[in-house]
């Protein structure tokens, strides 16, 4: 077993200035087939304010529709305003007055990481119980919020970047039922995580997590969540990642991971072996390609450079591209992550601007343009 302790927390300046490496290194994508117009409309300052007097929203990087009227949301805190506040200041998000709350990071207080919303925007439970979990962070500690599809107890999982942590939590959030992994602890076994960034669920009741940005491995766990096995490793040969930032499941087994610095998409599917999967393609062409969801026929992914929505067949062929704005005051700087429900509206998380926004189908949009909700075996 190989375990490495996490170094000593680096300086803030330094974690700001990573994030502009990043984006400045992430080369331009490659846009090919159609592109066009969005089909949705964005409604304006849908997300409510609910912070205290002199905060803002933080860097929205997890969103799920658990229904229409349950949104989950898991931020990487709030952002203290400065004082006073500028006149500017509108909706609850530091955008507004020209914060990146990403690179921000001497304004990040660690309150109000998890929280819910209903279909009107309006905040209905903040669990600030598990603010704990990400105090202290030198980091931007949450990153995703899901639930599985063929789970009846409809369990939460949180996937906490920084600390090398996943939390399982009940659906009510009321309990945290199991944490995998050791805070602070990385390692390339079975039971330590190096920067996790995902999960997915397989029909059979395999759990495969993104580990992510420092193993580059997709680990394959059975339903309990006892390690089987792994793919991937550092690299950019077939199967292998420069971080996987996300994964989506699809139907005969295909497995999509986004590999982010890699800038494509692997292609891998299962097979009898339940150890492993299988590598199948890659589909290139990518910037920094941040989330995705699997539909019955096809992807959507969303990248960085330019910041667009992109729809792929399963061999990897651009059906359709549109661009996201970043002109406020309905522009993202980063879709880092997107969720529909089963009506049909998307909701899509900033993680720079600070805030989370609804799209609806504009009228007479085509549906083959619009977002299912993520596909699930029948």
């Amino acid at each position: 077993m190989k375990i490495r302790h996490a170094a000593v927390p680096v300086l803030l300046l330094a974690l700001a200035a990573s994030v502009t490496t990043l984006l400045a290194q992430s080369k331009p994508g490659v846009i090919s087939g159609p592109v066009g117009t969005s089909p949705y409309d964005i409604v304006r300052y849908w997300h409510k304010p609910f912070s205290k007097p002199g905060f803002a929203f933080g860097g929205n990087s997890g969103v799920f529709a658990e229904t229409p009227n349950r949104i989950l949301v898991a931020q990487r805190g709030e952002y203290k305003l400065p004082d006073p506040v500028p006149a500017s200041f509108t909706a609850g998000f530091a955008g507004s007055i020209g914060v990146n709350v990403l690179s921000a990071v001497a304004g990040r207080v660690w309150q109000n990481c998890l929280y819910e919303l209903d279909a009107n925007g309006n905040v209905t439970q903040v669990w600030n119980q598990w603010d704990k979990l990400f105090e202290g962070s030198p980091g931007p500690a949450p990153h995703r919020v899901r639930i599985s599809p063929y789970d009846p107890q409809k369990r939460i999982w949180v996937i906490n970047e920084t600390f090398s942590e996943i939390y399982i939590f009940s659906n009510d959030m009321k309990t945290l039922l199991r944490t995998l992994g050791e805070k602070n602890v990385q390692g390339t076994d079975g039971k330590h995580f190096g920067k996790p960034q995902d999960v997915a669920f397989l029909p059979d009741g395999r759990i495969l997590i993104a580990d992510g940005l420092d193993n580059h491995r997709i680990m394959i766990m059975d339903k309990d969540v006892n390690y089987l096995g792994e793919v991937g490793g550092k690299g950019s040969g077939p199967g292998q990642f420069d971080g996987v930032h996300a994964l989506g499941v699809g139907p005969e087994g295909r497995v999509f991971a986004l590999d982010r610095s890699g800038g494509r998409i692997n292609v891998f599917k299962t097979t009898s072996d339940q150890k492993t999967l299988q590598y199948v393609t890659e589909f290139p062409g990518f910037s920094l390609p941040l989330d995705i969801i699997v539909n019955d026929d096809a992807i959507w992914v969303t990248d960085l450079t330019p910041l667009r929505f992109t729809k792929l067949d399963f061999n990897g062929n651009h059906l359709y591209t549109w661009n996201v704005p970043r002109e406020l005051p309905d522009g993202y700087i980063e879709v880092h992550t997107f969720t529909v429900d089963a009506n049909g509206i998307l909701y899509g998380g900033d993680n720079q601007y600070g805030r989370t926004q609804k799209f609806v189908p504009k009228p007479g949009a085509d549906p083959k343009l619009l977002i299912k909700a993520p596909w699930r075996a029948k």
